[in-house]
């Protein structure tokens, strides 16, 4: 439980929140976790350390224990940012850390690699950059079509057999793919977009994780801030923001989206009293078989919100209005493939 101090009737009052919990692989996390892409501080805006890693201790106080990264934030300065954060909090077992492998990047771009000796030596990078000598959830961040999926997971489970990670976990992919590495190894969780606006796994990807009790991370909750209530008409995104190669973000859709986002924050407030940012992250919670929404952050303020998303629930005629809409508003959708890594050469 935590809590925060709000003035009602012009009283302050402490208002306590308990934040809703889940398992993964039988550890218990918390049904929000921290993502940290941005406080890579390369794709979101340059953030300075200090910030980065206040972050990281206010997500703990607010019960915030999931903590999910990657090499390629920041070109592994998420990952010593979360290294650093568990050292000043002192105590290694109250963060579940979940980091990732098999994307490299070069002057090029990135691409997906999941070759044994790649993710040998990524183990290895991450265990030092995070200063730990073991990772609670290791998943592969893309899969590499040029490297049978059976291979990958009878690496990844070398790992976890060494002590080196706890679970396995898979990001970005389909069905048929978990299937061929959970003949081979554990599977614990798959991580894919998910939001109101990207729900192409509703179709297949969903319900395969629900019926075979594997757990579900989603990142871009809130649609690369799309859906935070901080995103403007109009507004330009430096040329080193992901934001700026979106196609969400670039007109005309740009103007559908936010048509979109103006609606839903009007039925979130009128309706329940919540912020846009509330409302989107609830109703990534309450779809089935969805265990945990990512939540990223680049100062502990932008966590403020996250209270509010506990302890509440999306009845049928708010999930039916919030499809309607959608549909309406945006006549243009698309999806994130804009981030898919390109296929390396052999």
């Amino acid at each position: 439980m935590y809590g925060k101090l709000e003035a009602i009737g012009g009283v302050v009052r402490l208002r306590c929140f308990c934040m809703e919990t889940t398992k993964v692989a039988g550890m218990e996390v918390s049904r929000v976790g921290l993502g940290t892409w941005a406080i890579g501080g390369s794709e979101w805006g340059a953030v300075a350390e200090d910030a980065a890693i206040a972050t990281c201790l206010s997500a703990i106080e607010r019960g915030i224990n999931l903590f999910d990264t990657a090499p390629i934030y920041g070109r592994g300065r998420a990952e010593e940012i979360i290294g650093k954060a568990m050292r000043a909090h002192g105590r290694r077992a109250s963060f579940y850390v979940a980091t990732k492998a098999g994307l490299e990047w070069n002057e090029r771009g990135v691409f997906a690699n999941s070759t044994a000796a790649r993710l040998r030596r990524e183990i290895e990078d991450s265990l030092r950059r995070l200063g730990t000598d073991y990772i609670d959830l290791y998943q592969i961040h893309w899969p590499d079509t040029l490297v049978p999926v059976g291979e990958v997971a009878g690496v990844l489970m070398e790992f976890q057999h060494a002590g080196k990670v706890r679970a396995l976990g898979v990001s970005n992919f389909s069905a048929a793919q978990m299937q061929e590495f959970r003949s081979v190894a554990p599977l614990a969780s798959n991580q894919p977009p998910y939001n109101i606006f990207e729900r192409e796994v509703d179709r297949e990807t969903l319900p395969w994780c629900a019926r075979n009790g594997v757990a579900v991370l989603t990142y871009s909750s809130l649609c690369r801030s799309l859906l935070g209530g901080r995103i403007q008409r109009a507004m330009k995104f430096d040329p080193g923001d992901i934001r700026a190669v979106d196609p969400k973000f670039q007109e005309p859709r740009f103007n559908q989206y936010i048509t979109a986002v103006e609606r839903l924050t009007a039925l979130a407030r009128d309706r329940f009293g919540k912020s846009v940012a509330q409302l989107a992250v609830r109703w990534v919670l309450d779809q089935t078989g969805v265990s945990v929404a990512l939540w990223g952050a680049k100062r502990p303020d932008q966590l403020d919100a996250v209270g509010g998303v506990m302890g509440w629930k999306l009845d049928r005629a708010t999930m039916a209005e919030i499809d309607r809409i959608v549909a309406e508003s945006v006549t243009d959708p698309v999806g994130p493939e804009y981030l898919t890594p390109m296929v390396r050469k052999v």
